[in-house]
């Protein structure tokens, strides 16, 4: 029997909704409770950060009466938040514990930085402690393979509420040495694995991953990234073990929605954040079921506040009702970023997802890296470079098969707009930096959707 998600027992207590309520009556108490602290955090904004200040002048005073009120309030973008960090600063600079600056890949513009008072990290290692708990109990061992070395980066923020569970735990960091990182997850004697999606997929497809075998690793939390099914099943067939997928970023305080023990999406993070999903063109509020842009609000950070904040991240509200039982809303699993897609022809667009479920399917292939640019002939060119594990035998014909049954592909090299992709192959090991950052395709030239 699949066990409800212990979020909803941790919301209920943050919005204090009685333990007698159940269903409508249950996400009524959680939506009255939301629209008190939306209202607490666009005062709290108005009030203290430059920023918001400004933002929201023209809007009325009087609180919001219901939750349809709040689609009127304008977006945050990213650039905004790029543009001056520090006038979103809602508290005095000594009330910060933590900054943590992000650079999109390849950017050379400013950096967001993302403030965090001692109270906000709190929060996030309560949704830690309990999120995890569907994977894990007490006196089973976590390993994680997320940047940890720092006092309140997302492995320390991990291990520390692994251990209000009972839980040992060891953040060992990003892998760049799967081999090395095997050895020390066997010998911690972990049960879980945290970590990275490919840098997860290059462990398992290690000799010494592979080697492992069934049953040992009983479950695997993948974030950071958008997680392929191909990779996921990969997983899954390699150790036997569960494969969960956790949605987070750092705006939204580095935790934002995790699986239950149906794998049926993400129950969110409903008492810290306020979720919308939105038409990316006219920015109307989808209803559930509908492909969107997902946007969140922050609800109990003091330190920097976010409104409305545009994720550029593609997903819908699941309208049915999770097998597990929750009230909770669900989110399906993140499809990509709406940036990054590149139009082949005019009803031709290629995404990384569709790229992702026909490469990581193949035997062998630990990661790959895909850039896009234009020919003199003004057809485009994509060149696929491939990671591959020892021993692989995987050879270009492999791939162009595989990229053959890409639809986009398929359909802009018959229209002649595409020339047969490039491929190269080089030997396993990292990329440049941690693996952190987002995948994405990288575009040499004018050519993104």
């Amino acid at each position: 029997m699949i066990g409800i998600t212990p979020l909803d027992a941790w919301i209920a207590d943050q919005a204090q909704i009685g333990r007698g309520l159940t269903g409508s009556s249950w996400l009524d108490a959680l939506r009255q409770y939301q629209l008190r602290k939306l209202n607490e955090t666009i005062d709290h904004a108005r009030r203290s950060s430059p920023f918001y200040r400004d933002r929201l002048a023209s809007l009325p005073q009087a609180p919001l009466g219901t939750l349809a009120e709040f689609a009127g309030l304008p977006f945050t973008s990213a650039s905004d938040l790029a543009g001056n960090p520090a006038s979103f600063l809602s508290v005095s600079q000594d009330d910060i514990a933590r900054v943590v600056t992000l650079r999109s890949s390849g950017s050379t513009g400013p950096a967001k930085r993302l403030f965090f008072t001692e109270a906000d990290l709190e929060s996030t290692v309560d949704f830690f402690h309990h999120g995890m708990s569907t994977l894990v109990r007490p006196g089973q061992m976590v390993m994680i393979f997320l940047p940890g070395e720092s006092p309140d980066s997302v492995g320390d923020l991990l291990a520390r509420g692994l251990r209000r569970m009972k839980v040992p735990s060891v953040a060992y960091g990003p892998v760049v040495d799967p081999s090395h990182a095997v050895a020390a997850a066997i010998s911690f004697g972990a049960h879980c694995i945290v970590g990275i999606p490919t840098q997860i997929l290059a462990l398992a497809r290690s000799p010494t991953g592979a080697a492992i075998g069934h049953g040992r690793i009983e479950s695997v939390l993948l974030s950071t990234d958008y997680v392929p099914r191909a990779l996921a099943k990969t997983l899954q067939e390699i150790w036997g073990c569960r494969v969960f997928t956790h949605y987070g970023m750092t705006e939204m305080g580095l935790g934002g929605g995790v699986e239950c023990e149906a794998l049926a999406g993400y129950h969110l993070r409903e008492g810290d954040l306020y979720f919308e999903v939105i038409d990316r063109e006219t920015g109307a509020v989808c209803a559930d079921g509908e492909l969107g842009e997902v946007v969140f609000t922050t609800l109990t950070r003091k330190g920097m506040p976010l409104i409305r904040y545009r994720t550029g991240d593609v997903a819908r509200i699941i309208a049915e009702p999770c097998p597990c039982g929750s009230a909770l809303r669900r989110m399906e699993q993140v499809r990509g970023r709406w940036s990054g897609a590149v139009r082949l022809a005019a009803d031709c667009i290629l995404t990384l997802p569709e790229l992702d479920e026909a490469l990581f399917a193949l035997p062998g292939l630990l990661d790959y890296r895909v850039s896009v640019s234009k020919t003199r002939s003004g057809r485009f060119r994509l060149l696929i470079e491939v990671k591959t594990g020892e021993g692989s035998g995987l050879d270009v014909g492999a791939i162009l098969r595989a990229l053959d049954g890409v639809e986009a592909i398929r359909i802009a090299v018959a229209g002649q707009k595409l020339v047969l992709p490039g491929v190269r192959f080089r030997a396993g090991g990292p990329w440049a930096g941690n693996g952190v950052a987002k995948r994405q395709i990288v575009a040499l030239s004018d050519t993104l959707a």
